[in-house]
């Protein structure tokens, strides 16, 4: 698993939104510029977050994105989950995979489920405030 650039950029935004969450709704230009991420890209960012509730977005003059959720409730993982269209460190366990004939007998299958857990674990140990704060998890 390689988390995208995508995944990368939308964490970042995140972070962003959260460091300014006192000016209300945050103008997407105004993100773009501080991340030096391209306002089209932006915008797919943020409608996939939009989507997954992370966010929200109102049009017009004073419009702009805010989190739906304060910084310490949404993990890094929400974020990540919602981006990334494969998060399996194997394929046999990649969401809607074929059943794999071997599975009954592959010894090394509860070692991939485990990873895939502890990698899920790991992400949801670290919450947006915490990567704000330069904060470790707890």
């Amino acid at each position: 698993m390689i988390v995208s650039t995508k995944g990368r950029y939308a964490l970042r935004v995140m972070i962003d939104i959260a460091q300014h969450k006192e000016d209300g709704y945050i103008p997407l230009n105004e993100i773009a510029a501080r991340q030096g991420i391209s306002e089209k890209y932006l915008e797919s960012i943020l409608k996939t977050m939009v989507q997954n509730r992370l966010v929200t977005g109102v049009r017009g003059k004073n419009g702009g994105y805010k989190l739906t959720r304060p910084p310490a409730q949404i993990t890094a993982w929400d974020v990540i989950s919602v981006t990334e269209s494969e998060l399996s460190v194997v394929a046999c366990l990649s969401p809607g995979a074929e059943a794999c004939e071997r599975a009954p007998q592959c010894v090394t299958l509860p070692m991939w489920r485990e990873f895939n857990e502890m990698l899920k674990s790991f992400f949801q140990t670290y919450t947006i405030d915490d990567l704000v704060n330069g904060k470790q998890p707890v």
